[in-house]
């Protein structure tokens, strides 16, 4: 074999190497698997993991490079491998084996082998560039797998879904789907333009839906809203109004006019629906009627109220208020990043406002706990049980990145950026509990800020 380099990293699983095995064939087990900070996305892909299968993908999108791979040495339930066709390297092979340990466990193992072009120069910047990047790509790949595996398990003796979701091509609807479909439910994307046959095409503004490829379905988790992560103006003000209170009212009158309703319906809504509250400690029975009003608190009321239609009809409905969404894909810690890499990083205003967070993996866990947990309904938030100030989330984002944190953004800056959306996205303080999650038996994968971070940025803690 050619001169080159290897890492190698293996974990026992408390699962069969059959069940194991299974999920790395299921759709989206790759999207899954993939760490968020390398942001890679699937072209085309070919057949499955037997042999002659090919994925074509792209990595740093949305420009970055073009990779192909291609499967070999398949052997079903104990092995397969990704061999590189083109992309950086000049030899890339990943092995993945699985082993029986046991009466239902395996261990699992992922073996990379892969040589760096340039030679002699590529080879001298591999200890530094390469192999940790790899390292932190395994530990995160076994860590998350390992939970979603248990996420499964718990509704083991449960059928599998048919679930439709809007907003399905966004940063949480990706996380969302790609979980569910390599879990064994089966997703079908509501989607705005002409939809391919695995999906449903709607269309609010038009008043336009496929109705019939909603019935029969087993539940809906809807996503879809203007973004309001950007300066607002008076046509952004209305697009977010109207996506969420006209969009979600058309989909829950479109369920409630089925024959074959869903059981249950999903929907999003936002932890701006309780205003600016200080330090004041927020659940799903604090009052929102009368909370300080401005433009989140007002869109949340209308938003919620929208799958009023859906309720009547007798279909269980979960309003799942998001808090501030970690990832390192996109969204407000995707924006953080690039500063807080520099070392010019710090807190937003004062640092005392609370910013209500949640990890991704936690959010797409907590909405698959609603739609598996009966007696969930109404108001759900969805944020996780330690709060942190804006100046608590600096400090500890530095202290992950091994970087200062002590370069404040004044609010007269964020409001001359930002304008209106400063004071009431930015600055604004909501202490948001999650009790009904944590009353219904949620087990958080992150409850503190720390440990979500360093997972979702491939950080472990330094070894004591």
């Amino acid at each position: 074999m050619p001169s080159g380099s290897m890492v190698e990293r293996s974990s026992r699983l408390p699962f069969s190497a059959e069940s194991v095995f299974a999920w790395h064939e299921r759709p989206g087990a790759f999207e899954r698997l993939t760490p968020p900070w390398e942001r890679a996305e699937v072209l085309q892909r070919t057949g499955g993991l037997e042999d002659g299968g090919r994925v074509v993908m792209r990595v740093g999108a949305p420009v970055g490079f073009r990779w192909v791979a291609r499967h070999l040495d398949y052997k079903r339930d104990r092995q397969f491998a990704d061999e590189q066709v083109e992309g950086p390297f000049a030899r890339w092979r990943h092995l993945h084996q699985f082993e029986a340990d046991g009466p239902g466990a395996c261990v699992m193992t992922d073996r990379i082998e892969y040589a760096l072009p340039f030679g002699a120069a590529g080879a001298a910047g591999e200890p530094l560039l390469i192999r940790p990047r790899l390292e932190r790509m395994l530990g995160y790949r076994h860590e998350l797998l390992r939970r979603d595996l248990e996420a499964h398990a718990q509704y083991a003796d449960r059928p599998r879904l048919r679930i439709a979701v809007t907003g399905a091509s966004g940063l949480i609807g990706r996380a969302l789907v790609s979980f569910l479909t390599s879990g064994g439910h089966t997703v079908v994307p509501l989607v705005r333009q002409r939809a391919r046959a695995n999906e449903a095409g709607w269309n609010y503004e038009r008043g336009w839906v496929e109705r019939d490829k909603l019935e029969g379905l087993d539940a809906v988790v809807h996503l879809a809203g203007e973004n309001v992560g950007a300066r607002w103006t008076p046509e952004r003000r209305r697009r977010i109004r109207e996506s969420r209170a006209i969009g979600t009212r058309f989909l829950a009158e479109t369920l409630a006019w089925l024959d074959r309703p869903p059981r249950v319906l999903i929907s999003a809504s936002a932890v701006g629906i309780y205003g600016n509250r200080g330090d004041e400690t927020l659940t799903e029975t604090s009052p929102t009627s009368d909370a300080p009003s401005d433009f989140l608190t007002a869109v949340g009321r209308d938003w919620e109220a929208a799958t009023e239609p859906a309720r009547a009809a007798g279909i269980r409905t979960v309003l799942t208020r998001f808090g501030i969404v970690l990832t390192p894909a996109g969204g407000a810690l995707g924006r953080m990043l690039p500063p807080f890499r520099l070392g010019l990083g710090g807190p937003l205003g004062n640092g005392r406002q609370y910013m209500s967070w949640i990890a991704i993996d936690d959010l797409v866990g907590a909405v698959h706990h609603a739609l598996m947990t009966d007696s969930l309904s109404g108001a759900v938030n969805l944020t996780a049980p330690h709060p942190a100030t804006a100046g608590q989330l600096a400090t500890t984002l530095g202290r992950v990145l091994g970087r200062p944190a002590a370069i404040p953004v004044p609010a007269p800056a964020l409001r001359l950026a930002f304008g209106e959306m400063a004071d009431v996205a930015l600055l604004s303080s909501a202490r948001v509990l999650p009790a009904r999650l944590q009353e219904t038996g949620y087990a958080f994968r992150y409850p503190t800020l720390e440990a979500a971070l360093r997972f979702l940025l491939g950080r472990p803690a330094p070894a004591t």
